[in-house]
């Protein structure tokens, strides 16, 4: 009977293992292709898209920047994350905190407001906006884009604030007022320090939503030095032909930080996720 078991154990260890090793392969893969495809012409990625280039080149990189003028695309996608993530993280801390600590009346349904914006698909809003927009002369701008993502990624960033404060022991602030401190320097100094992980999440999922966000950029501007670069990237299909390496080499680049971003903070996002739902 133990020896039975104990082979059950191991083939269920193994199983486990293989089974995770797949899933890894199969996440890894898209990126390795996608960057050894970038190195190929566009007549050896249609004789065959899985092998590797028999002689790499930067052609289509250095196409995206001198053709493609791939800079303009980089500046409005990195102007709009520039702002609006230290925005969200500021406006959701200071709504959590005062959710999570301070009574006052219609809390309950400005809750429910906020939160109800998670609900509501960004699509059924689109037409809307740029009715909005146009009415108020604030279509095609520098910074139509700002205003809403930072009104999309505040109810998810609110939620985790409100849930991660919600664990932080009162006695903390208790022990601040007693010293003689203000009630901004407690919310600044003493609580915001606390809520680093939350905070690291919250700044690494905004930028991941401003970074990619396509429907908004697409509707709000025309001029296309405003266009951000998952526009950008459309721009390699045409009506009867596509540039696929062109393509994919754009891809590489517009991934690649996010990629990197996401290397040196995944932990920071589990840790932060993870206190958030246990403590919400």
């Amino acid at each position: 009977m133990r020896k039975k078991s104990s082979f059950a154990v191991k083939l269920g260890y193994v199983g486990t293992n293989v089974t995770v090793l797949l899933f890894t392969l199969s996440a890894l893969f898209p990126i390795v292709w996608m960057l050894y495809t970038s190195l190929k012409t566009n007549k050896e990625f249609n004789l065959n898209t899985m092998s590797l280039p028999s002689s790499p080149t930067l052609d289509n990189y250095s196409n995206a920047f001198n053709i493609g003028n791939i800079g303009s695309a980089i500046f409005s996608s990195l102007l709009n994350t520039v702002i609006a993530v230290p925005l969200i993280i500021v406006f959701s801390f200071v709504i959590g905190y005062f959710f999570s600590r301070i009574e006052f009346k219609g809390k309950k349904i400005m809750m429910l407001l906020f939160l109800a914006g998670m609900m509501i698909p960004i699509h059924a809003l689109l037409v809307p906006l740029f009715v909005q927009f146009k009415w108020m002369g604030m279509l095609d701008s520098r910074f139509t884009l700002i205003l809403p993502y930072i009104a999309f990624h505040l109810p998810v960033a609110i939620f985790l604030f409100d849930s991660f404060i919600k664990g932080i022991s009162k006695e903390i602030e208790e022990a601040a007022y007693m010293d003689g401190s203000s009630f901004d320097y407690t919310m600044f100094r003493v609580i915001l320090p606390i809520c680093m992980p939350i905070m690291s999440t919250v700044a690494i999922l905004s930028t991941l939503g401003t970074w990619n966000e396509f429907s908004f950029a697409l509707v709000l501007n025309k001029s296309s030095e405003l266009f951000t670069l998952p526009i950008w990237l459309t721009f390699f299909s045409g009506q009867y032909t596509t540039d696929y390496t062109g393509k994919i080499a754009g891809l590489v680049m517009t991934s690649l930080p996010i990629i990197v971003l996401y290397l040196f903070f995944s932990n920071k996002i589990m840790t932060g996720m993870t206190a958030g739902a246990v403590k919400g």
